[in-house]
């Protein structure tokens, strides 16, 4: 039982870390839209992965990628108001991925996976490349703290001191981008944000700098994923959703408690 549930546990645990301060980030600067987008086009990636025989990893990272970089260029240019801009790319790009599957007969596809996640399958080359991808993301966000916290705080500001404000939005766009590619095998294209998302509000409520709050984002988005591979154990329930109701659950029990946090 534990070599069954120990690869499991190590990928979620992986994400968990590396989903902690990039949440905090997407908490303090309202993109959850952005993320809930790019989630949407893991499920493009991976029919693509299958068209094109290509690493269903891989496929989905540059998926995820492209996208990012689409957004960026688009938002520059204007053209028509972000959430609508989202809201057209999220709902497109989840669209057209299930049309693609639909045209492939010959390849067997369980959709209930990607969409929610199958934690309890993830093999060797899954942990690599969570736990090569999470340093390569956790290393740049250390590098970039101070100049991503600058931005977050006030942009025009940031302008003024010298900071390369573009660059350093798409550097943190690039990284959910990619944290969203590697952990979609743990809760599925529809509720990577949320492992992201309610991990980092619980700890906004408990925590008094932007450091703390991303460090126990981290450990509350580890407790999560124990729990929820605890109770999807016990109960027979779906693992990817069964953590992100932990994750919930533990977000619940912070709003009883009296609030200390010093972060907005």
């Amino acid at each position: 039982m534990l070599d069954f549930l120990l690869p499991a546990l190590l990928a979620g645990v992986g994400v968990a870390i590396v989903a902690g301060p990039l949440g905090s980030f997407i908490v303090w600067r309202r993109m959850a839209y952005f993320g809930d987008t790019l989630a949407h086009s893991a499920l493009l990636g991976v029919s693509l992965g299958f068209l094109f025989d290509l690493p269903l990893n891989l496929a989905v990272v540059i998926c995820c990628l492209t996208l990012a970089l689409l957004l960026v260029s688009l938002q520059r240019k204007k053209l028509i108001a972000t959430d609508t801009l989202l809201g057209i790319l999220a709902h497109s790009t989840l669209s057209l991925g299930l049309v693609t599957v639909s045209f492939m007969d010959n390849v067997r596809i369980d959709l209930m996976a990607y969409l929610f996640g199958d934690l309890l399958a993830v093999g060797l080359q899954d942990l690599l490349w969570i736990y090569i991808g999470g340093t390569g993301v956790i290393i740049t966000l250390v590098i970039l703290w101070r100049p991503l916290l600058a931005i977050t705080v006030h942009e025009e500001l940031a302008k003024v001191e010298g900071l390369a404000v573009d660059w350093i939005r798409l550097v943190l766009m690039l990284l959910i981008a990619l944290v969203i590619a590697v952990a979609m095998k743990i809760v599925g294209v529809l509720l990577i944000t949320s492992l992201m998302i309610i991990p980092a509000a619980t700890a906004q409520r408990v925590s008094n700098s932007p450091e703390q709050m991303a460090i126990k984002a981290s450990l509350i988005g580890t407790v999560a994923v124990m729990l929820g591979l605890a109770f999807s154990y016990v109960a027979d329930t779906p693992t990817g959703p069964s953590v992100v109701v932990c994750a919930a659950a533990l977000f619940l029990i912070t709003l009883v408690l009296p609030s200390s946090r010093a972060v907005a």
